[in-house]
């Protein structure tokens, strides 16, 4: 065995060790500021827990349900929340960066000042949710569903909306849709007169409607692509 695998093998079962220190420390209640740093904690149930400030970097959480919990200002880069419940839980300024996130529940989540950048959070619910100021850049977020939740100063830019819904959302602060890729992305009722970075070719491929409203370099397109729900 080489010298690098040797390495490689050593702090891969010192990570294993502490993950099995900590799942057995923990093994009914997890703890504010606890480091699971990638470990496996998939298919539990960890509703209404205190995870604050936790590192949870690299954590594999799939179907794993988080719902109700205290998740301020925790870290869960890179971490997988594959189908995973983060329900009704607060979530101020935890970082979410590049995390896989495949039809995952965020619905009435506190994540005010949250960061996404660059998540995969494909299908995923956001309905109700408060994401005031929370920073979406470069995510993707195709199918994603908005409606209905307070995204007040969240900034878009670069992130991938095909097909996303955003009915019913709300924002008293502007929002950058900057290079947003729009297509097929459900605006009807919307009042983006005020958004930043939108553009024509944005508009053009996104579904609006007459209750639309735009900013005044723009034009209204004659026939949305979308008429139906």
């Amino acid at each position: 065995m080489t010298l690098r695998r040797t390495r490689a093998y050593g702090t891969s079962g010192l990570v294993l060790a502490v993950c099995i220190v900590f799942a057995w420390q923990n093994a009914t209640a997890a703890t504010p500021g606890v480091n699971w740093q990638d470990c496996d904690k998939k298919l539990l149930i960890l509703k209404g827990q205190d995870l604050s400030g936790s590192n949870l970097i690299g954590v594999d959480f799939t179907s794993t349900d988080l719902s109700n919990s205290n998740l301020l200002a925790a870290n869960f880069e890179k971490a997988t929340l594959v189908r995973a419940s983060l329900a009704d839980s607060t979530a101020k300024g935890a970082r979410f960066d590049k995390i896989e996130a495949y039809r995952t529940d965020f619905s009435h989540m506190d994540a005010q000042g949250a960061v996404f950048t660059s998540a995969e959070v494909h299908r995923s619910n956001f309905q109700d949710a408060n994401l005031t100021n929370v920073d979406f850049t470069k995510a993707e977020l195709g199918r994603a569903q908005f409606n209905d939740a307070d995204i007040s100063g969240s900034r878009f830019s670069f992130a991938n909306l095909a097909r996303a819904d955003f009915r019913g959302a709300t924002f008293t602060a502007p929002i950058d849709f900057d290079r947003a890729f729009f297509f097929l992305t459900r605006i009807e009722g919307l009042d983006l007169s005020n958004s930043a970075g939108l553009s024509q070719w944005q508009l053009n491929m996104a579904c609006g409607d007459a209750r639309t409203e735009l900013p005044s370099s723009l034009t209204r397109p004659e026939d949305w692509p979308c008429s139906e729900p």
